[in-house]
């Protein structure tokens, strides 16, 4: 899935159905039954609104005053991939199984990825 200019929530809903497995005809709930999904120019996502500079990542190291907030450009210019990654986890089931199917979660920033000799097949948002 390209990811160049599409908004983010719309394309983390997306993978999240794929990743459940809730395109097939086959969906179960309590089973891993998705698909691995290749996300690439995860850099180039877009976020409506004024969400650029006021929404804000919270990280907590455990420590005393280890509460850390990043905004949106911060996260974009060091690691876009946990924009997409974290607004797929927050979409997937908070158990064993979800941690499993955020595995088959592939997300690089620029335009290649290693994953041409499984021969991914395209897909858009409808």
């Amino acid at each position: 899935m390209d990811a160049k200019g599409v908004v983010l929530g719309r394309l983390a809903v997306k993978v999240a159905n794929v990743l459940r497995g809730k395109d097939k005809p086959t969906y179960t709930p309590h089973l891993d039954a998705g698909d691995f999904v290749v996300v690439i120019n995860a850099a180039q996502v877009k976020l409506t609104g004024k969400k650029e500079e006021q929404k804000s990542y919270m990280s907590y190291s455990g420590w005393r005053g280890g509460e850390r907030y990043r905004t949106v450009a911060e996260v974009r210019a060091k690691h876009p991939e946990n924009l997409i990654e974290h607004a797929v986890k927050g979409m997937l089931p908070k158990n064993r199984l979800g941690r499993q199917m955020l595995t088959k979660l592939k997300i690089y920033a620029g335009a290649d990825h290693p994953h041409s000799a499984q021969q991914p097949k395209p897909m858009t948002l409808t």
